[in-house]
């Protein structure tokens, strides 16, 4: 813990480098996409994409669920995705899966969450993602991830938006071993290198 607290001390003066001021326009943040992905450790948006401060917004959930859209039902990540198209005006949808990804071989594998039945609850109800077509079914994590875009799709403003081609969708999925970084192309069903 304390390297990481001696980082964000001197936090401000590599700020004041390159990455500074220069990186958000006087008119506030505008940024380019939207990062959905997993809060696991190991996948880090701003290195994937060389994002700098203010152009990506980031969403990170356990296993990068999107909860499945219901009129009435409240959530932080419908509300965030939300505020990043309509107010931000957000025309990129990124949702990044990634190997070795835990909350995915807990769903596979139920008992092994039964120390964290909260998790265990929010990715058993999210989506019947094993039943996903055309993703090699041999892959879990990748079905997975084909889940969450199908669940956005469904989202009323956004099934707008992306039918009107205000709003673009991306499936990528990230090989933490090798760095590859891969795009789910729904035409072919098929995840091809970016």
């Amino acid at each position: 813990m304390q390297s990481l607290i001696d980082h964000a001390r001197t936090f401000h003066q590599r700020l004041s480098g390159d990455r500074g001021r220069a990186a958000v326009p006087e008119e506030g943040v505008a940024p380019q996409a939207m990062f959905i992905t997993c809060s696991d450790a190991q996948v880090i948006p701003s290195l994937i994409t060389g994002a700098r401060p203010g152009e990506l917004v980031e969403l990170r959930t356990a296993g990068n669920v999107i909860p499945p859209y219901r009129i009435g039902r409240l959530t932080a990540e419908a509300a965030t995705i939300e505020y990043a198209v309509n107010i931000l005006g957000v025309e990129d949808l990124i949702v990044c899966g990634h190997t070795h990804c835990g909350a995915v071989e807990g769903r596979v594998r139920s008992w092994t969450l039964r120390s964290a039945p909260t998790t265990r609850w929010w990715l058993l109800q999210t989506h019947r993602w094993r039943e996903t077509p055309g993703t090699g079914g041999e892959d879990p994590a990748r079905a997975h991830l084909v889940a969450q875009l199908d669940k956005l799709r469904r989202y009323p403003r956004l099934a707008r938006r992306l039918a009107s081609g205000r709003l673009r969708l991306h499936g990528w999925f990230y090989e933490v071993d090798t760095g590859v970084v891969s795009n789910y192309r729904p035409d072919t069903r098929a995840f091809t290198p970016l």
